[in-house]
């Protein structure tokens, strides 16, 4: 066959399998070498090409427009870590800078897979919308029995919520697996943002016990990341909602402050300023056409 006449969709599966099948291979080599003093200026120059690779690469703009959530929320992990990694660098924690950032560089490796086209990633799509599917069961069962423990105004309304966006994308599973999920992971999303706002509420957050104020804080990042990726799901649904950026906006401002705060040591500030910054994105939820506890 003339090369030239391979269709273009083939050619590009055939380059991301490639990709990923080197990446798989680095990283086992990475995982299985001894491990050996590294320089600060190796380090250094890894804080930069992690950053390009998690921000400016060809994988994040696959990752970007794939609009799957669970690639987003890998991508968002590996931003996280290597936000570790500079804050452990800037201390003088060298080894622990190294180890975030190998993490780092794999939960981007993860996240290109669960963004590769239908070519590659086909084969697993029916098993994953399962597993998901079974997730969002246990979180809507989750929901159900906390409301009936605490109820909360709107608690209800969540539930049916779920209970039709998992019923969407089951109609639409059969024909157009990639909206089934779409909507699936939207169910995900409004189950875990409702759980934990009900979480957060004067009487069940006795039951949640933190070895550390630090700990405390980095369920409240996990949260608010949650309430994040909720929101731009439903914004690209809804990209015209008036109101909504607003309240958008102001809780990122409030996520910079606690992560300022956090860095400076003050966790216990930096746990009210993402609490704050969650109730603008529950906001913004319930504006966009989602009512969630909150």
């Amino acid at each position: 066959m003339n090369p030239v006449n391979i269709p273009v969709t083939l050619f590009r599966a055939a380059l991301i399998a490639c990709a990923i099948a080197t990446s798989t291979h680095a990283i086992a080599q990475q995982a299985a070498a001894p491990k050996v003093e590294v320089s600060r200026e190796s380090i250094e120059k890894r804080l930069t090409s992690v950053a390009t690779l998690v921000e400016k690469s060809s994988a994040a703009r696959q990752i970007e427009s794939s609009g799957d959530a669970s690639a987003i929320e890998k991508r968002n992990e590996a931003r996280r870590m290597h936000a570790e990694a500079l804050a452990a660098f800037n201390g003088g924690e060298d080894s622990r800078a190294s180890q975030l950032l190998t993490r780092a560089s794999a939960l981007m490796f993860e996240a290109v897979r669960l963004a590769a086209p239908e070519q590659v990633s086909g084969p697993k799509a029916q098993k994953d919308f399962e597993t998901r599917l079974e997730s969002v069961k246990s979180l809507l069962a989750a929901q159900k029995r906390i409301s009936a423990e605490k109820p909360v105004q709107g608690s209800g309304e969540t539930t049916q919520t779920i209970e039709r966006l998992v019923a969407e994308a089951q109609r639409l599973a059969p024909g157009d697996l990639t909206r089934a999920r779409a909507s699936l992971d939207q169910a995900y999303l409004v189950a875990r943002a409702a759980i934990g706002s009900m979480r957060g509420g004067d009487t069940l957050v006795r039951t949640l016990t933190f070895a550390s104020k630090e700990e405390e804080y980095r369920y409240e990042v996990d949260r608010n990341d949650t309430h994040q990726m909720l929101i731009q799901l439903l914004l690209k649904e809804k990209s015209g909602t008036a109101g909504v950026q607003d309240f958008v906006s102001r809780a990122r401002e409030l996520r910079g402050r606690a992560e300022n705060a956090s860095r400076g040591g003050d966790w216990t500030g930096g746990i009210h300023l993402l609490e704050e910054s969650t109730r603008e994105l529950v906001r913004a939820i319930r504006t966009a056409g989602i009512y969630i506890p909150g």
